[in-house]
């Protein structure tokens, strides 16, 4: 039940960081100071979120795998679970929204590259927000499952 409690807590606030950063931090950030200091601050930000969001994922596979051969053992479900497959959802938002994106965007800045900075901007932010949305039913899951063990 502790074990629970902690992976709702440790994605709730998971979720409470990503939207933080989405809506507040970043438009607070170009509504304050220059484009290109705030797109620095921001892009720092990011990247905290970014490595961060690697580990928190990390612990929240690890166990979500516990509670999921848990569950397996007393014969109530598979070893995959919906809240698995959240996890690793999210997880792919991160690598490939900011790991897969963020050097083509640097190309981009520089005159380089396939894509418009704008166009992968866009998509990045994407990512960010489908990650965000992952990230809200993932709490509420968890928070769910609490409330019925509870």
């Amino acid at each position: 039940m502790l074990l629970l409690r902690f992976q709702a807590v440790l994605a709730a606030l998971w979720f409470g960081l990503v939207l933080i950063l989405a809506l507040m931090v970043a438009p607070m950030l170009f509504a304050m100071l220059e484009r290109p200091l705030a797109g620095q601050v921001a892009g720092a930000l990011f990247r905290i979120e970014a490595y961060a969001a690697l580990g928190v994922a990390v612990a929240l596979f690890l166990i979500e795998r516990r509670q999921a051969n848990m569950r397996a053992v007393w014969g109530r479900s598979s070893r995959f679970s919906i809240e698995l497959g959240l996890i690793l959802a999210a997880l792919f938002c991160t690598i490939f929204g900011y790991f897969g994106l963020q050097p083509m965007m640097e190309e981009a800045r520089a005159g380089q590259g396939s894509f418009s900075f704008g166009l992968l901007h866009g998509v990045s932010s994407a990512f960010f927000a489908v990650k965000g949305l992952i990230l809200v039913v993932l709490t509420w899951r968890l928070i769910t499952r609490l409330g019925r063990r509870g």
